[in-house]
């Protein structure tokens, strides 16, 4: 796969990011209006809506920033030295502040407050454990497509995403950036702004661990036998 240059890669992390926290949150909303105070209803509109983004922007940007749209990856990239650390910080800012206006943009559109905060409350033990969860598989499944089965990451973090919505506590965030930029919504997809240092906390555990179990489990000069 070539090597493009840094302004083409933060370029392709700031659309994939603005599409898909816009996804995630504009769904949500949408979901919410719709399902008739349905939660279930609700959180699988929600789920099918972010799997099909996921999908979307990991096929069409994947070869040409790698399509993490979250700083756990990108810093699990930068750990294994694939990534250099002045561009895995650029793709952080840029995640950040793109996905920021993806959710603005979702508010517009929606005729509601542009800035916003969110009062869903997501705290406790059961939830940073569901984030812990979300983000290690996440990793890991990024980390070993790519070693086996590059061609299936699009589908593979889609579906991971979709069955994590529904199998962890916490409905799977598994992303700083998108933790971030949903404290920004008072919305069905919100998280309170004090409750966003505890997910980011179990989503940095999840990925490091991730990362140790894909260099063992994944590396093919292990023992065999």
């Amino acid at each position: 796969m070539p090597t493009y240059a840094l302004s083409r890669r933060l370029t392709a992390e700031a659309v994939g990011s603005f599409f898909l926290f816009a996804g995630v949150i504009g769904s949500g909303i949408m979901a919410e209006a719709l399902s008739g105070g349905n939660n279930g209803i609700a959180l699988l509109a929600n789920t099918i809506a972010t799997g099909a983004i996921l999908y979307a922007m990991i096929a069409m940007l994947g070869p040409i920033s790698g399509a993490h749209f979250n700083p756990a990856v990108t810093l699990a990239f930068a750990l294994r030295r694939e990534l250099r650390q002045r561009d895995a910080a650029a793709y952080i800012v840029v995640q950040i502040l793109s996905g920021a206006l993806g959710a603005f943009a979702v508010h517009l559109m929606f005729d509601l407050p542009i800035l916003q905060y969110s009062t869903k409350a997501r705290t406790g033990i059961g939830q940073w454990t569901g984030e812990l969860v979300a983000t290690f598989g996440l990793v890991l499944t990024i980390l070993g497509l790519l070693r086996r089965r590059p061609e299936a990451i699009p589908m593979g973090v889609a579906l991971y995403i979709t069955a994590a919505y529904w199998f962890t506590s916490s409905t799977s965030f598994a992303n700083p950036a998108i933790t971030i930029v949903r404290s920004l919504s008072n919305s069905f997809a919100g998280i309170a702004p004090r409750d966003v240092p505890g997910f980011i906390a179990a989503q940095m555990v999840g990925m490091l661990l991730a990362v140790l179990m894909a260099q063992w489990l994944f590396n093919d000069e292990a023992e065999i036998g």
